[in-house]
Order: structure tokens, then C-alpha cells, then sequence
């Protein structure tokens, strides 16, 4: 009697729950390198190297720890290309009397798994992922018993539930839940930027990215330099370097954006705990450790953690609450198509520029760019959401749709009407200038309002507001913005409006065909 367990792209921990009180001797763990996962999207050639060579290194373990492994490449002349397909001539292979997998993180995944015990007339055991701190059905009453999803009251829940800075007595650890207030600190001169931990390439991250390179050449990004960590001793090693020389100021300064400096003092390790190398307690509890041990500050701690147990967690809630209907969200009714510069990076706008170029050449960009630059820009533009989304599934290693879509289509789009989120992420040149060095060298003036050398989202921020006058004018965080609108005179608002439009109107649209 043999059982299979299939173990997916995003699942390779050690101690995953479908591989617990099993028998070695009478299971077959299956490993599916397949097309359809490369290229549902056109992801990021980093991004792809990534997860292949992270599988191959987990096989290899099991391997050693004494597992049978049915590992598929994508080489393999007789690939099916798809997880079902796979999953088919491994039962064909072994015969197996069952089949065990840990839920996926994907809708549209699970759906495929679904249909397997009908298909395979077997049974199939989907069992939960309890790698997260927060189950799905645990989010869902959660949700249940709320009139609002704020996202800082299930913060505290996983605070009490974790007791991850919390005293002896329940309370936060220094008096408050949230510090946020003291980690908005624009970028000083002179500061230290530690990058985070690199690892070279063995032979079989080389295999990897050789294929890559073969395969998916015309996809976007660069596979050069090739650094991260692709085991979990690996992610260990980089999740300890990060808590010593890069979490004590990144707090503080995690909202900051400097041209030339990918990282500043963030970690870099979603792309790591995504794949399941890192698990969130894990990397939560050494920020906690740190700061127990007078290492890290306060706010440094809170801050990272707040982003591991609560939005992390919170988002990956709200997926499956929201799934399927999220995903086709369009409550801002945006139609213009991504621009083309999205993908070459060939804009005067520097902020913009600069994200396309950290997130071509490594497949990251934090999350500041990511929500005020990037998104904010295609709020700002009007682009269709599904648009942004896609892209963002593209381009990003860290990017898988349970984590990507809440935070583009909620969060940075707004185009889920505010479940999310209790106003849009809308920001003009002036928030770019106070958080980064951007603008000094920028072709646009960000201290012009209107004009042809004017910073185009000084323009683009006041006809968003106009736009959607109707929906956000009675939001009670956005009084003080229309009344702002309500002082111009009405030839300074026409000048705005006549000013962004000048600016979008001969943007180029991309290609069709990019991403799906």
C-alpha cells in the first residue's frame, strides 16, 4: 500500500502536515517541475530559478532524510505540463491507495485539487496548512463576527495568540500595539545600507538557471547574479544576518526609498518564507529574541513583526474570504491599460524608473515602492486593476496570487471598494519627496503643480480625487483633501485636470499578450 503526497513549489518545509505520522518505507513524496506554473504568467526569470532550484535542493534532502522522492523536471520529454497531468502518471507509476497534499495556497489550485479523488477514484486528503499562524476557517469566523476588516484588530489577536511582544499580564510589550508612528523617518545622508545575505550558486542552482535561461529567455527580468537563498539553512543564515545588521534601523527607516540602494534595511526573506523555507513564527521569534536581548529596538521589532503575524497573515485571510469574486474587482471602474513603461523602465519619472530597475535586475522592490510609487501611479493613472495585479504576479519572487492580489486589487488599487482597505493609498510628488531622494535628480519638477516640467502626480493625485469625487468625498479620512479641492479656484482645478490629461493621453500602452 503505497501513499502519495504531492508537495507543490510553495510547500517545502521539513515539517510540512502531510508528510507527519506517515511512514517513509510505504510513501512516495511527488515533486512536479511543470509549464503551466512557469507560464499561467509570464513570471520573472529570477523568480522561476528561484523555486526550481528551491524544489530540487528540498528533494535532495528528502532524499537524505530517507524519503522516496518522484521528482519531475520540466526537461522531462514525457511532462505532461500540468499538476493534474502529473499527478495522473504518478498514480499510473505506484499505484497508491491514497493521496495526501497539504491545501494550496492558490484558488486555482485548489480547484485542480478538487477534482483529483473523481478523477483518480481515490481518496484525497486535503489536509490544512498550518505553517500559518491563522487558519482559513479561523480568519473566516473571525471575519464573521466583525462589521469591518481592520486589519489592526486581528494584529492583536495573533499578538495574544502568539505572545509575541506581550508581557506577563497580556498587555503589548512597552505600553501600545502599534508604533507605526516611529517608523516613517525619511532617508538621512551618510547612512550604512547593509545588503542582505548573498549565497553562491552550486551546481544545482546552476542547472537551474541554465534551463531558465533556455526556456524563458524573452521573459522579463535578469537572471545575472543570482544570490538568494534556496534551502532553509541557507534562509536561516540570511534571516540571522538580517536580525543582526539590518533590523535595528528598519523601523525607523522602512518607509524611506534612496536611488541606488535596493535594499536599505529591509530582509528580504518573503521570498524565502513564500517558498516555505522560513516558516512566519520562526522569523517573527527572532525579532522578538532580538529585542528581548537589547539588540533591536522596540519599534524595529514591532514593525517587523506587525508585517509577518498580521498583514501577512491578515491578507492571506482575506484571500480566501473574498475568492473568486476579488480577483475580477474594478470598484473605481479603471479601463487604461498598463503602460508600456512598466516593463522597460524608460520614464522621466525617476521614483518610477528606479523601482522598474531594482525590480528587473532582482525581482524585489519593497513595500513603499510597491504601494506608493508603482501602485499609486497606476491608481493615480486609472489602470485596470486585473492589469496591475498580473503584473505584480509577474515580476515579484515573492509573489504568489494568496499574497499578491489582496494587496494589489485591495490595499494598492482600492479596487475592492474598501474591504480592505478605509481609503486609497493616493499620494502626489510631495510624499515621493519626503521619503526619497528621488526628485533631486529628476527630470520633473516636483514643486511645480501643473505644466509640461511639472512631477506628473502632482496633476494625477487632484483628478483622482475629482474622479471620485462622488465615492470619497463623505470618507472620513479624506475631509481634509477635499477640502483642500473645495479652496482651489476653479481654473487652478481645471489647470490639474488639463495637466494630467496631457500627461497620460500619449502614454503607450503594452503589448498584449505580457502576462497571461
Amino acid at each position: 500500500m503505497t501513499l502519495l503526497i504531492p508537495i507543490l513549489g510553495d510547500q517545502l518545509s521539513h515539517d510540512l502536515a502531510s508528510l507527519r505520522d506517515v511512514g517513509k518505507s510505504d510513501t512516495v513524496l511527488l515533486l512536479m517541475e511543470v509549464a503551466e506554473e512557469t507560464t499561467y504568467v509570464r513570471h520573472h526569470k529570477r523568480k522561476i530559478a528561484l523555486i526550481l532550484a528551491a524544489m530540487r535542493h528540498f528533494a535532495e534532502e528528502a532524499r537524505a532524510a530517507g524519503w522516496t522522492v518522484d521528482y519531475v523536471r520540466l526537461d522531462d520529454p514525457e511532462n505532461s505540463g500540468s499538476f493534474t497531468g502529473e499527478v495522473a502518471r504518478a498514480v499510473s507509476r505506484h499505484s497508491p491507495h491514497a493521496i495526501r497534499i497539504v491545501e494550496p495556497g492558490e484558488w486555482r489550485v485548489r480547484e485542480m485539487i478538487d477534482g483529483w479523488a473523481a478523477r483518480f477514484d481515490l481518496p484525497v486528503e486535503i489536509i490544512s496548512d498550518d505553517r500559518f499562524i491563522c487558519g482559513i476557517l479561523e480568519f473566516q469566523t473571525w471575519a464573521q463576527s466583525r462589521n469591518d476588516l481592520v486589519m489592526e484588530f486581528f494584529y492583536r489577536e495573533m499578538r495574544r495568540k502568539t505572545g509575541l511582544l506581550m508581557t506577563a499580564d497580556g498587555q503589548p510589550e512597552g505600553g501600545a500595539w502599534n508604533l507605526d508612528k516611529e517608523n516613517r523617518a525619511p532617508p538621512k545622508r551618510g547612512l550604512n545600507y547593509p545588503e542582505p545575505m548573498h549565497f553562491t550558486p552550486d551546481d544545482v542552482t546552476n542547472d537551474v538557471i541554465a534551463t531558465v535561461a533556455a526556456l524563458f529567455g524573452d521573459h522579463f527580468g535578469r537572471l545575472e547574479k543570482f544570490a538568494l537563498p534556496v534551502t532553509a539553512a541557507q534562509a536561516r543564515r540570511a534571516l540571522a544576518h538580517f536580525v543582526r545588521t539590518a533590523l535595528p534601523d528598519f523601523g525607523t527607516y522602512q518607509d524611506a526609498m534612496v536611488t541606488g540602494q535596493d535594499w536599505l534595511y529591509h530582509s528580504w526573506l518573503s521570498p524565502a518564507l513564500n517558498l516555505g523555507l522560513l516558516t512566519p513564527l520562526e522569523v517573527a521569534q527572532a525579532a522578538a529574541d532580538a529585542y528581548a536581548a537589547g539588540t533591536v529596538p522596540l519599534n524595529a521589532a514591532e514593525g517587523f513583526i506587525r508585517q509577518i503575524i498580521g498583514w501577512r497573515e491578515y491578507v492571506r485571510g482575506y484571500y480566501w474570504l473574498e475568492m473568486p469574486d476579488v480577483a475580477t474587482a474594478n470598484a473605481l471602474e479603471a479601463t487604461r491599460p498598463l503602460p508600456e513603461f512598466y516593463w522597460t523602465g524608460e520614464t522621466d519619472m525617476r521614483c518610477m524608473a528606479e523601482a522598474i530597475r531594482n525590480t528587473r535586475d532582482h525581482a524585489y522592490a519593497h513595500h513603499i515602492q510597491r504601494l506608493m510609487v508603482l501602485g499609486n501611479f497606476a491608481m493615480l493613472a486609472g489602470v485596470r486593476p486585473q492589469d496591475v495585479a498580473d503584473w505584480f504576479l509577474v515580476v515579484y519572487a515573492d509573489a504568489y496570487e494568496w499574497v499578491e492580489l489582496p494587496n494589489v486589487i485591495g490595499m494598492s488599487q482600492h479596487a475592492d471598494g474598501g474591504r480592505l482597505a478605509t481609503k486609497p493609498y493616493a499620494g502626489g510628488g510631495s510624499y515621493i519627496n519626503r521619503m526619497s531622494d528621488h526628485c533631486g535628480g529628476c527630470r520633473y519638477d516636483v514643486k511645480l503643480k501643473v505644466g509640461p516640467d511639472a512631477c506628473p502626480l502632482n496633476a494625477l493625485y487632484w483628478d483622482f480625487l475629482a474622479r471620485h469625487e462622488r465615492r470619497f468625498r463623505r470618507n472620513r479620512r479624506m475631509v481634509q483633501m477635499y477640502a483642500n479641492w473645495d479652496r482651489m479656484k476653479p481654473e487652478v482645478r481645471d489647470a490639474y485636470r488639463a495637466s494630467a490629461a496631457t500627461f497620460l493621453d500619449p502614454i503607450e500602452p503594452a503589448a498584449r499578450g505580457w502576462a497571461r
